[in-house]
């Protein structure tokens, strides 16, 4: 078994999407004080590599706590255009797909832009879906897509259009994975649990990918 983490460190000048403040870390207590260390973390709770559940866009979406825990666990396999020169990815292009993503009920849009993770060229230019490629993926019994990007979104985008469609069919939404070259099977298994807090409308989560070999 090889297990991989796909998950980006947590720290407090980290990337985090426009308009949205970085992590704190204040220390509570410590060992020369207290006999034990501990922290206080503030964040937003679309931190680092996370998911987004329904109600994080929509007004009658479920939270992550009300989806059962196997819902975040499941056989995956990796789309990768990362070496493509494209900006959107359409139906067309992902027709060749097609009898992957049956197969599966998690894929991952390697989009190869966790490489910019620190720079601004990470907030930009990103591959990402269309409305009617969205649409057609919704039809798949999938219980999430994941991408190595800040959003599944266009950057710009003010109705997180592909959001809301994904949402509406309770496909959650995986975002800022990293490490996905050290992935070598074409199906493996995903794991991304996220913390269960109450009415969490996201939650970062430890990615990791586990292997048969």
């Amino acid at each position: 078994m090889k297990v991989t983490d796909l998950t980006h460190i947590i720290y407090s000048d980290m990337p985090v999407f426009p308009g949205t403040e970085g992590p704190i870390f204040q220390k509570a207590n410590t060992l020369e004080k207290d006999g034990f260390q501990e922290a206080k973390i503030t964040m937003y709770s679309h931190t680092g590599t996370h998911i987004d559940a329904p109600a994080h866009m929509l007004s009658d979406g479920l939270y992550l706590d009300n989806l059962d825990i196997d819902h975040f666990i499941g056989k995956a396999t990796i789309l990768d255009f990362s070496n493509e020169n494209i900006e959107i990815i359409d139906v067309n292009v992902l027709k060749s797909y097609e009898e992957k993503i049956k197969s599966v009920e998690f894929i991952i849009i390697k989009t190869g832009w966790s490489k910019y993770w620190g720079h601004k060229t990470y907030y930009k230019d990103f591959p990402c879906l269309d409305e009617q490629a969205t649409k057609w993926l919704s039809e798949f019994n999938l219980k999430g897509i994941g991408i190595d990007a800040i959003s599944i979104d266009h950057i710009e985008s003010t109705t997180f259009v592909v959001h809301k469609i994904l949402m509406q069919k309770e496909i959650i939404i995986i975002e800022n994975l990293t490490n996905l070259d050290s992935i070598s099977n074409e199906y493996f298994t995903l794991c991304v649990m996220p913390l269960k807090n109450k009415d969490a409308d996201g939650s970062p989560v430890r990615a990791i990918s586990i292997e048969s070999i």
